[in-house]
């Protein structure tokens, strides 16, 4: 079986504490000696018993010498990272100086934008009408400007164009109408519609039938006074 957990808490029991006391001390002090081997650190250890009694360990030959260190360490922090009573009063004026600076920005931006004029006098709001007029005539000017740049830019785009339109046509100009009409066929006219005029045939194309008797019709011989057969009717 494992061992249980320890509870961390007094041990009532004076035998058991001194005991326990007893192992962990010499735990500690090993443990201490091992980090100061291993790592070669310079390693102070002091220990007081509940009864007042003293045990210490140092990995170097003098405790003192590595107290005294650790005293310069602590007080060298200390005076690098807690300020003088003239460095916080410098920084405390300065804090109050920007505290200032930043209300009295706030007070103008609140009385531009029309609010909390009560308090102000004569004085102050014809100073304040002359900072929003020439704020409001630095706008408009800056507006202006953007304007005309922007017509600028479209006539540049408009110039362009023209001149690629220009472009265009001299090229179309230069291109030839017999190159750019499609050829036209013997029976079309001027407008590519067929011509009412003849085409012109072969001499072989008509040919005279000749005369056969057999081929004549069957009343040739007949009167013409008599009435035409049934199936002439």
């Amino acid at each position: 079986m494992g061992r249980g957990k320890v509870v961390l808490q007094r041990i009532e029991n004076k035998i058991s504490r001194q005991v326990t006391f007893a192992k962990r001390r010499n735990g500690l002090l090993k443990k201490a000696y091992e980090l100061s081997i291993l790592c070669d650190a310079e390693v102070a250890l002091v220990l007081f018993s509940h009864a007042g009694r003293l045990y210490q360990f140092s990995s170097s030959s003098n405790m003192l010498k590595t107290l005294e260190r650790y005293q310069r360490y602590i007080y060298a922090s200390q005076d690098a990272v807690v300020p003088t009573s003239d460095e916080m009063q410098n920084n405390y004026l300065e804090y109050m100086e920007l505290k200032a600076r930043v209300e009295v920005l706030q007070n103008s931006q609140r009385n531009l934008l029309g609010e909390d004029l009560a308090p102000l006098g004569t004085t102050e709001l014809d100073q304040l009408e002359s900072q929003v007029g020439k704020t409001l005539r630095q706008i408009r000017s800056r507006k202006t400007q953007v304007q005309l740049d922007e017509l600028c830019d479209l006539k540049r785009k408009e110039q362009m164009l023209e001149d690629a339109n220009l472009t265009l046509k001299r090229k179309l100009d230069e291109i030839p109408v017999e190159a750019a009409a499609p050829p036209q066929l013997p029976w079309q006219g001027d407008r590519g519609v067929p011509s009412h005029a003849p085409l012109p045939q072969p001499d072989h194309f008509f040919q005279a039938l000749e005369c056969n008797p057999s081929l004549q019709p069957a009343f040739r011989g007949m009167d013409v006074n008599q009435p035409p057969p049934a199936w002439m009717a």
